[in-house]
């Protein structure tokens, strides 16, 4: 009788046992499916995307809501989900762990009617043809060797821009009082500048001042028209959240979108037509170390397919993607920097010392000085943390199920990272909201802007990182300090703090003109060789 209840007990309890190996699974499964938090307030339809109306910019909308739901949750985007993440451990579980999954682009509006249906390589969807292209960018066209072969390119341009400039002041200053100074536009000023100087580089033209080489109605339709599609880039349009009603332009910006990329093509293929002539008309293209961009995407592309896209478009599109990525992301940060340095007198003067040591008054600074200028270096750092060019980075898509924080994200899930947010955590950067270029001297030393840092991210991380990164900071440091050797400036009204709203776009950037005082610091000698 004790063998049979012995034996029948064991029995019933390793049926028990079996019977709750379902339930364990279906435990384990839930547990591993954990998603993450859902912001409350989403409307039906809509989703969140009344909670972008406001006057507040898009990324600190969303950093409110990460102070109250943690470094990761989900909003919806009408019937889309985006994952936005707000601290570096995040980000890095992104883009080293899940980076492969993270490679593709949303199929967004703009896309098709403002990036040549995916041409432009910074929006196409990871496959055969964003891998060509980017090997096209990376060893061909923004390598460091080509950044220095343009070297004389970036200085004629800063160094003209500037003559221009104290042209400018000499010709005002006796309508001012005694102290000289002139009232300039500085964000004009800066936005002219990267023009002139990726437009030369790319495609050997010049828009403005006085030596250039293209019709004041082609350079006013060509800003307008670049300015316009920044701006688009930066739309949600009803189709991008809502698909089922694309075919419904509400808002007409799928109109506008249209309508910009034809003024552009216009420009670009009256480019393209007039550089084929040139190169028919000789024998040979000059050396490697004189070809331009242009003729660089021709001698590699002209007459071949990829994927479909044949050699005029991928040429006008990676043009289009330098231009977007070259000229707007540039001036943005030049003007922040300025905007901040107004703001703190004593980073103003610490830069001008640091100028004065290495360079004196007596010539011009050389981009071989950069290297010397540790403060104003540290300025543009400081300045790029504060202020990232797209502080939402550029949009991503999961291609497959993946973990990011123990949570599951489901193949398709938009995801967005606030790179605003992340630069600006209490828990890596002391007093996160002043603006304290001594910090890269300092306690964050090592940290620098080129992807592998995530606690700054300005230019992204991973795949799709910006290729672009030695090419817009050369430009940038070498801008700001030589402006900043070559005048002073002040603040036209000492009762007024500097204007800080933002306007977003694909760019964050300043709302209102930057208007300063300026004269020249230099001896006049300076100016008069440039």
């Amino acid at each position: 009788m004790d063998v049979v209840l012995s034996s029948l007990i064991k029995t019933t309890t390793i049926a028990f046992l079996i019977s709750l190996i379902p339930l364990g699974l279906f435990l384990f499964v839930h547990r591993k499916k954990r998603e993450a938090p859902i912001a409350k307030g989403a409307w039906p339809i809509l989703g969140h995307l009344p909670i972008f109306n406001g006057t507040q910019s898009p990324h600190r909308v969303l950093g409110t809501l990460a102070d109250k739901y943690g470094p990761i949750f989900t909003i919806k985007l009408g019937s889309k989900h985006a994952l936005i993440i707000n601290n570096w451990e995040m980000a890095k579980e992104c883009f080293t762990t899940n980076d492969m999954a993270l490679s593709s682009r949303p199929k967004l509006v703009a896309t098709q009617h403002l990036g040549y249906k995916g041409a432009m390589f910074g929006l196409a969807p990871y496959g055969p043809y964003w891998r060509n292209l980017r090997k096209i960018a990376t060893l061909e066209i923004l390598t460091n060797r080509r950044v220095e072969q343009q070297q004389h390119i970036r200085v004629s341009e800063v160094q003209t821009s500037i003559k221009e400039l104290f042209d400018v002041w000499s010709s005002k200053r006796n309508e001012h009082n005694s102290s000289n100074y002139v009232l300039v536009d500085m964000k004009q000023w800066f936005t002219h500048l990267t023009f002139n100087m990726v437009l030369r580089m790319v495609v050997g033209k010049r828009y403005f001042g006085v030596r250039t080489n293209v019709d004041e109605e082609e350079a006013q339709r060509s800003v307008k028209a670049l300015k316009e599609m920044m701006r688009l880039f930066g739309v949600i349009t009803v189709g991008d959240v809502i698909p089922c009603l694309k075919l419904f332009d509400f808002g007409g910006h799928v109109k506008a979108m249209k309508r910009t990329l034809k003024e552009l093509d216009e420009v670009l293929g009256e480019w393209l037509k007039e550089r084929r002539h040139e190169r028919s008309l000789s024998e040979k293209v000059d050396g490697d170390d004189n070809k331009d961009i242009m003729d660089v995407l021709l001698s590699l592309l002209d007459g071949k397919t990829i994927e479909g896209f044949d050699c005029d478009t991928i040429i006008k599109a990676t043009i289009l993607t330098l231009f977007t990525g070259g000229t707007d992301s540039s001036s943005v940060t030049l003007t922040w920097a300025l905007c901040l340095l107004l703001k703190n007198p004593l980073a103003m003067k610490k830069a001008k010392e640091e100028l004065d040591t290495h360079i004196g008054k007596e010539r011009h600074v050389n981009e071989s000085d950069i290297s010397k200028l540790v403060y104003i270096q540290a300025i543009v750092k400081e300045t790029l943390r504060l202020h990232p060019p797209a502080p939402l980075s550029g949009p991503h898509e999961f291609s497959e199920n993946c973990t990011l924080g123990g949570y599951h994200v489901k193949k398709g899930t938009r995801l967005i990272t606030n790179l605003w947010k992340i630069h600006t955590d209490p828990n890596v950067w002391p007093d996160p909201l002043e603006f304290r270029p001594e910090r890269f001297l300092t306690t964050h030393k090592n940290v620098d802007v080129r992807g592998k840092y995530f606690e700054l991210l300005p230019f992204g991380s991973g795949r799709r990182m910006c290729p672009g990164i030695s090419f817009g900071l050369q430009m940038v440091h070498y801008s700001l300090a030589s402006f900043l050797h070559s005048f002073d400036i002040l603040n036209p009204t000492t009762s007024e703090l500097v204007d800080m709203t933002e306007v977003f776009g694909l760019t964050n950037s300043k709302a209102t003109p930057l208007e300063v005082l300026v004269k020249p610091r230099l001896s006049l000698s300076c100016y008069e060789i440039m």
